[in-house]
Protein backbone atom coordinates (compact mmCIF):
# COMPACT_ATOMS: atom_id res chain seq x y z
CA UNK A 1 0.00 0.00 0.00
CA UNK A 2 2.78 2.49 -0.95
CA UNK A 3 1.25 6.13 -1.77
CA UNK A 4 2.65 8.86 -3.28
CA UNK A 5 1.31 11.50 -0.98
CA UNK A 6 3.35 12.21 2.36
CA UNK A 7 3.22 10.21 4.95
CA UNK A 8 1.97 11.36 8.81
CA UNK A 9 1.79 9.41 11.62
CA UNK A 10 -0.43 10.72 14.70
CA UNK A 11 0.19 8.92 18.46
CA UNK A 12 -3.20 9.76 20.15
CA UNK A 13 -5.91 10.40 17.20
CA UNK A 14 -9.18 8.61 18.77
CA UNK A 15 -9.91 12.25 20.36
CA UNK A 16 -9.02 16.23 21.51
CA UNK A 17 -6.19 17.49 19.66
CA UNK A 18 -5.37 14.17 17.88
CA UNK A 19 -8.03 13.91 16.06
CA UNK A 20 -8.63 17.19 15.00
CA UNK A 21 -4.41 17.04 13.76
CA UNK A 22 -5.56 13.86 11.86
CA UNK A 23 -8.29 15.67 10.16
CA UNK A 24 -6.09 18.73 9.52
CA UNK A 25 -3.12 16.51 8.11
CA UNK A 26 -5.54 15.01 5.58
CA UNK A 27 -6.73 18.29 4.31
CA UNK A 28 -3.09 19.14 3.88
CA UNK A 29 -2.50 16.55 1.43
CA UNK A 30 -0.70 13.47 4.03
CA UNK A 31 -1.96 9.63 4.00
CA UNK A 32 -2.19 9.82 7.74
CA UNK A 33 -2.16 6.88 10.24
CA UNK A 34 -3.61 7.50 13.64
CA UNK A 35 -3.14 5.57 17.03
CA UNK A 36 -5.05 4.40 20.02
CA UNK A 37 -4.68 2.19 22.41
CA UNK A 38 -7.74 1.09 20.90
CA UNK A 39 -8.05 1.52 17.38
CA UNK A 40 -11.08 -1.00 17.13
CA UNK A 41 -13.10 1.76 19.43
CA UNK A 42 -11.65 4.93 17.99
CA UNK A 43 -14.66 6.78 15.27
CA UNK A 44 -13.56 6.22 11.72
CA UNK A 45 -11.92 9.06 10.30
CA UNK A 46 -11.67 9.49 6.19
CA UNK A 47 -8.45 9.59 5.12
CA UNK A 48 -6.70 8.11 8.20
CA UNK A 49 -5.86 4.35 9.02
CA UNK A 50 -6.09 3.87 12.47
CA UNK A 51 -3.78 1.06 14.35
CA UNK A 52 -3.19 0.04 18.01
CA UNK A 53 -0.27 1.58 20.09
CA UNK A 54 0.98 1.57 23.99
CA UNK A 55 3.30 4.21 23.33
CA UNK A 56 4.54 2.92 27.20
CA UNK A 57 5.48 -0.30 25.06
CA UNK A 58 8.86 -0.74 23.54
CA UNK A 59 7.36 -3.80 21.47
CA UNK A 60 4.27 -2.18 20.43
CA UNK A 61 6.11 1.32 19.95
CA UNK A 62 8.35 -0.97 17.28
CA UNK A 63 5.66 -3.18 15.93
CA UNK A 64 3.30 -0.34 15.01
CA UNK A 65 6.43 1.78 13.23
CA UNK A 66 7.71 -1.50 11.08
CA UNK A 67 4.11 -1.91 10.09
CA UNK A 68 3.06 1.67 9.31
CA UNK A 69 6.68 1.41 6.69
CA UNK A 70 5.81 -1.72 5.43
CA UNK A 71 2.03 -0.64 4.49
CA UNK A 72 3.04 3.12 3.32
CA UNK A 73 6.89 3.23 2.25
CA UNK A 74 7.97 5.23 4.90
CA UNK A 75 7.06 8.26 7.63
CA UNK A 76 7.69 11.69 6.62
CA UNK A 77 6.12 13.71 9.72
CA UNK A 78 5.49 12.33 13.64
CA UNK A 79 3.56 13.85 15.62
CA UNK A 80 4.29 12.87 19.29
CA UNK A 81 0.70 14.05 20.84
CA UNK A 82 -0.29 11.01 22.95
CA UNK A 83 -0.25 12.02 26.71
CA UNK A 84 -2.04 11.87 29.94
CA UNK A 85 -2.44 14.57 33.06
CA UNK A 86 -1.94 14.94 36.41
CA UNK A 87 -3.77 17.27 38.97
CA UNK A 88 -2.81 17.59 42.63
CA UNK A 89 0.22 19.00 45.25
CA UNK A 90 4.23 17.46 43.90
CA UNK A 91 4.21 15.97 47.33
CA UNK A 92 0.57 13.83 46.29
CA UNK A 93 1.92 11.87 43.52
CA UNK A 94 3.80 8.61 44.79
CA UNK A 95 7.28 8.21 42.12
CA UNK A 96 5.27 5.32 40.74
CA UNK A 97 2.65 7.93 39.72
CA UNK A 98 5.03 10.27 38.44
CA UNK A 99 6.72 7.40 36.48
CA UNK A 100 3.21 6.19 35.17
CA UNK A 101 2.72 10.24 33.65
CA UNK A 102 6.59 10.38 32.43
CA UNK A 103 6.15 6.97 30.85
CA UNK A 104 3.41 7.90 28.40
CA UNK A 105 4.59 12.06 28.04
CA UNK A 106 8.22 11.39 28.03
CA UNK A 107 9.42 8.38 27.60
CA UNK A 108 7.14 7.28 25.16
CA UNK A 109 7.53 10.28 23.00
CA UNK A 110 11.20 9.41 23.18
CA UNK A 111 10.47 5.90 21.81
CA UNK A 112 7.78 7.05 19.14
CA UNK A 113 11.14 9.57 18.28
CA UNK A 114 14.10 6.66 17.95
CA UNK A 115 12.15 4.35 16.89
CA UNK A 116 11.27 6.56 13.33
CA UNK A 117 14.64 8.58 13.44
CA UNK A 118 16.71 5.92 11.59
CA UNK A 119 14.36 6.10 8.56
CA UNK A 120 14.38 9.72 8.77
CA UNK A 121 17.68 9.83 8.38
CA UNK A 122 18.04 7.20 5.75
CA UNK A 123 15.78 9.68 3.74
CA UNK A 124 17.23 12.70 4.26
CA UNK A 125 13.76 14.48 5.69
CA UNK A 126 11.38 14.53 8.67
CA UNK A 127 9.92 16.30 10.84
CA UNK A 128 8.63 14.96 14.48
CA UNK A 129 6.22 17.74 16.08
CA UNK A 130 5.89 17.38 20.10
CA UNK A 131 2.35 18.27 21.30
CA UNK A 132 4.23 20.32 24.44
CA UNK A 133 2.64 22.67 26.66
CA UNK A 134 3.26 26.26 27.87
CA UNK A 135 3.27 24.73 30.65
CA UNK A 136 6.68 23.65 29.79
CA UNK A 137 7.62 27.15 30.13
CA UNK A 138 6.12 28.47 33.58
CA UNK A 139 4.75 27.15 36.88
CA UNK A 140 1.99 24.80 37.44
CA UNK A 141 0.81 24.87 40.91
CA UNK A 142 -1.19 21.66 41.54
CA UNK A 143 0.22 20.21 38.05
CA UNK A 144 3.52 19.82 39.02
CA UNK A 145 4.14 16.06 37.69
CA UNK A 146 2.46 17.26 34.49
CA UNK A 147 4.84 20.12 33.85
CA UNK A 148 7.61 18.50 34.81
CA UNK A 149 6.87 16.07 31.76
CA UNK A 150 6.12 18.93 29.48
CA UNK A 151 9.16 21.12 30.49
CA UNK A 152 11.17 17.42 29.96
CA UNK A 153 9.98 17.70 26.31
CA UNK A 154 10.97 21.53 25.44
CA UNK A 155 14.75 20.35 26.90
CA UNK A 156 14.58 16.87 24.95
CA UNK A 157 13.17 18.33 21.89
CA UNK A 158 15.40 21.73 21.72
CA UNK A 159 18.68 19.52 22.19
CA UNK A 160 17.56 16.53 19.39
CA UNK A 161 16.75 19.10 17.12
CA UNK A 162 20.69 20.26 16.99
CA UNK A 163 21.56 16.82 16.64
CA UNK A 164 19.23 16.35 13.56
CA UNK A 165 19.47 19.38 11.36
CA UNK A 166 22.76 17.89 9.06
CA UNK A 167 20.54 15.45 8.70
CA UNK A 168 17.80 17.09 6.80
CA UNK A 169 15.29 16.23 10.05
CA UNK A 170 13.85 18.63 12.34
CA UNK A 171 12.17 18.37 15.67
CA UNK A 172 9.89 20.97 16.63
CA UNK A 173 7.59 22.51 19.42
CA UNK A 174 3.90 22.87 19.24
CA UNK A 175 2.72 24.78 22.70
CA UNK A 176 -0.65 25.19 23.95
CA UNK A 177 -1.93 26.44 26.71
CA UNK A 178 -5.46 25.16 27.75
CA UNK A 179 -7.42 23.59 24.84
CA UNK A 180 -11.65 22.56 24.94
CA UNK A 181 -10.99 18.24 25.19
CA UNK A 182 -11.58 16.04 28.12
CA UNK A 183 -8.01 16.43 29.31
CA UNK A 184 -9.54 17.64 33.14
CA UNK A 185 -11.62 14.92 33.26
CA UNK A 186 -9.45 12.07 32.32
CA UNK A 187 -6.37 13.62 34.10
CA UNK A 188 -5.26 11.55 37.27
CA UNK A 189 -5.94 12.41 40.73
CA UNK A 190 -3.20 11.62 43.28
CA UNK A 191 -2.36 8.49 45.08
CA UNK A 192 -0.91 9.73 47.60
CA UNK A 193 -3.38 12.38 48.99
CA UNK A 194 -2.31 14.84 51.63
CA UNK A 195 -4.84 16.59 53.76
CA UNK A 196 -3.85 19.82 53.89
CA UNK A 197 -3.57 20.43 49.93
CA UNK A 198 -7.22 18.92 49.84
CA UNK A 199 -8.88 22.53 49.17
CA UNK A 200 -6.37 23.93 47.10
CA UNK A 201 -6.21 20.74 45.00
CA UNK A 202 -10.12 21.44 44.52
CA UNK A 203 -9.38 25.23 43.49
CA UNK A 204 -6.56 23.59 41.28
CA UNK A 205 -9.44 21.25 39.34
CA UNK A 206 -11.92 24.15 39.64
CA UNK A 207 -9.52 26.87 37.92
CA UNK A 208 -8.36 23.76 35.15
CA UNK A 209 -12.20 23.37 34.16
CA UNK A 210 -13.28 26.80 34.21
CA UNK A 211 -10.08 27.40 31.56
CA UNK A 212 -10.84 24.53 29.39
CA UNK A 213 -14.69 25.58 29.02
CA UNK A 214 -13.65 28.97 27.35
CA UNK A 215 -10.18 27.29 26.02
CA UNK A 216 -9.39 27.66 22.45
CA UNK A 217 -10.85 24.43 20.10
CA UNK A 218 -8.60 21.82 19.48
CA UNK A 219 -8.87 22.91 15.50
CA UNK A 220 -6.34 25.68 16.01
CA UNK A 221 -3.96 23.58 17.89
CA UNK A 222 -4.55 21.39 15.05
CA UNK A 223 -3.83 24.09 12.84
CA UNK A 224 -0.79 24.80 14.06
CA UNK A 225 0.61 21.17 13.64
CA UNK A 226 0.13 21.27 10.30
CA UNK A 227 2.15 24.43 9.86
CA UNK A 228 4.99 22.92 12.04
CA UNK A 229 4.46 19.61 9.37
CA UNK A 230 5.02 21.94 6.48
CA UNK A 231 7.14 24.88 6.73
CA UNK A 232 9.67 25.65 4.02
CA UNK A 233 11.56 26.92 7.19
CA UNK A 234 10.50 25.61 10.25
CA UNK A 235 10.43 27.37 13.51
CA UNK A 236 11.62 25.42 17.09
CA UNK A 237 8.42 26.40 18.99
CA UNK A 238 4.91 27.02 17.53
CA UNK A 239 2.79 28.84 20.23
CA UNK A 240 -0.36 27.48 19.47
CA UNK A 241 -3.81 30.47 20.04
CA UNK A 242 -3.70 33.86 21.33
CA UNK A 243 -3.12 32.79 24.57
CA UNK A 244 -0.27 30.61 24.12
CA UNK A 245 1.61 33.71 22.06
CA UNK A 246 0.41 36.10 25.18
CA UNK A 247 2.21 33.46 27.50
CA UNK A 248 5.05 33.14 25.52
CA UNK A 249 5.59 37.17 25.47
CA UNK A 250 4.84 37.68 28.78
CA UNK A 251 7.28 35.05 30.26
CA UNK A 252 10.07 36.80 28.41
CA UNK A 253 9.63 40.58 28.89
CA UNK A 254 7.72 40.65 32.38
CA UNK A 255 10.30 41.15 35.64
CA UNK A 256 10.10 37.30 37.58
CA UNK A 257 9.05 38.85 40.35
CA UNK A 258 5.90 40.44 38.86
CA UNK A 259 5.27 37.25 37.20
CA UNK A 260 5.70 34.83 39.87
CA UNK A 261 2.56 36.77 41.53
CA UNK A 262 0.41 36.82 38.35
CA UNK A 263 0.85 32.95 38.50
CA UNK A 264 -0.20 32.99 42.37
CA UNK A 265 -3.02 34.83 40.92
CA UNK A 266 -4.38 33.49 38.68
CA UNK A 267 -4.33 30.13 40.39
CA UNK A 268 -5.92 32.06 43.30
CA UNK A 269 -3.34 31.34 45.48
CA UNK A 270 -2.75 34.09 48.51
CA UNK A 271 -0.11 36.52 47.77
Amino acid sequence: MQTASPVALVTGASSGIGRAAALALVGAGFAVVGTSRNAANARPIAGVTFLDLDVASDESVHSLVEEVVERFGRIDVLVNNAGVGAVGAGEESSIDQAKEVFDVNVFGLMRMTNAVLPQMRAQRRGRVVNVSSMLGRIPAPFMAVYAATKHAVEGYAESVDHELREHGVRMLLVEPTYTRTSFEASSMAPDSPVPVYAAQREVARDVLATAVRSADDPDVVAKVIVAAATDAKPKLRYPAGPMAKRVSLLRRIVPSRAFDQQIRKLNRLAA
